[in-house]
């Protein structure tokens, strides 16, 4: 009696120990009942019948991420590519999942296909290599509407990879490396423009500059000119007043007049000055040798008249005539370098 009663705790231990059942954070178990629904049991500890209850099938409730190998497609202008898309869903509805698809997994993959195909036939090569977000989210629309019977929320679509033929491929390079050479040739093209266009610009400048140095230099120069010019007539302005206030006498003019005569006949060329009045020119010089200290010392004495210089005959030329020679040979001027 003892013994069966032992046997029998034993077994009911066994027994309770095969239906002790928990369940992991993130995960849901899906119970049937002698093959029927029973429920789905949360994350922690639970307790099943056993044999009559058990664990149909174990559900993920996180996102997933189904990578399809690449499909064969065709474009409407009849080009055949690959494409490897990328499916990010999750599971909303465990006994959906468990009881709605016998192979969820491979169902959303042949949908996924299919959709692919149907989208990229509607476009050409250029469009379908241009136009990814767009296919990508037209197929979120559509997987997630078709895959809400079977428990599967499809948060995004990518097109990973779309990999045209190698024929187009090569096309595809060449016209790259075109554009490419375009594009160098047209940046090289308005780097040499700016940097005519800045040459030129400095070149202008310069000019202008140069252009207004000379200005402002013939400026100072012609100012400096001018001013000097005038500080010369004002001298000689003011020499000549200072002449008439000093009240100067005839004396003073002709040894003035004397001087002058000096100087013109500085230098080396040989020159023969004959003045208009002889007379007055001899008197001046016995007046200016007297007053040097030359010749007789007889005073000077202001108020003795003047002698007249004795006439000589010209018996070839009467009055007339000598006058018009003197005025003749004052009014000439003879250079003997010339001669």
């Amino acid at each position: 009696m003892g013994a069966f009663t032992a046997a029998i705790i034993l077994i009911i231990v066994v027994l309770l120990i095969m239906g002790i059942r928990i369940v992991p954070q993130g995960y849901v178990f899906v119970i049937e009942n002698l093959g029927k629904y029973h429920g789905s049991l949360q994350a922690g500890f639970h307790v099943i019948i056993p044999f009559i209850q058990r664990v149909a099938r174990k559900v993920s409730l996180k996102e997933q991420v189904a990578d399809f190998p690449p499909q064969d497609v065709i474009t409407k202008d009849n080009v055949i590519m690959k494409i490897d898309t990328v499916v990010y869903f999750k599971v909303q509805d465990p006994k959906l999942y468990a009881y709605g698809a016998e192979r969820p997994i491979l169902a959303l993959e042949n949908l996924t296909a299919t959709t692919l195909r149907n989208l990229v036939g509607e476009l050409e090569l250029d469009q379908t290599l241009t136009s990814r977000d767009n296919i990508n989210s037209k197929m979120r629309v559509i997987l997630d509407e078709a895959t809400d019977p079977w428990g599967i929320k499809v948060g995004r679509v990518e097109l990973k990879n779309i990999i045209p033929p190698e024929e187009i491929q090569r096309s595809m390079e060449k016209q790259m490396k075109a554009e490419r050479d375009r594009r160098e040739t047209l940046l090289e093209a308005e780097g040499h423009k700016q940097a005519s266009i800045t040459r030129a610009e400095g070149d202008k400048q310069a000019l202008v500059l140069k252009a207004e140095a000379e200005r402002d230099a013939a400026i100072a120069r012609a100012t400096g000119q001018a001013e000097s010019i005038r500080l010369v007539y004002e001298a000689e302005a003011r020499g000549i007043e200072m002449l008439k206030e000093a009240n100067m006498d005839e004396r003073v003019l002709l040894i003035k007049k004397l001087e002058a005569l000096s100087k013109l006949g500085d230098g080396r060329a040989t020159k023969i000055v004959v003045p208009t009045d002889l007379a007055d020119a001899a008197a001046d010089l016995t007046f200016k040798t007297e007053m040097l200290g030359f010749g007789n010392n007889t005073p000077v004495d202001g108020s003795a008249t003047k002698k007249p210089a004795p006439k000589k005959e010209d018996p070839c030329c009467n009055d007339a005539e000598k006058s018009e020679t003197t005025k003749h040979f004052a009014n000439e001027h003879v250079d003997f370098d010339k001669i």
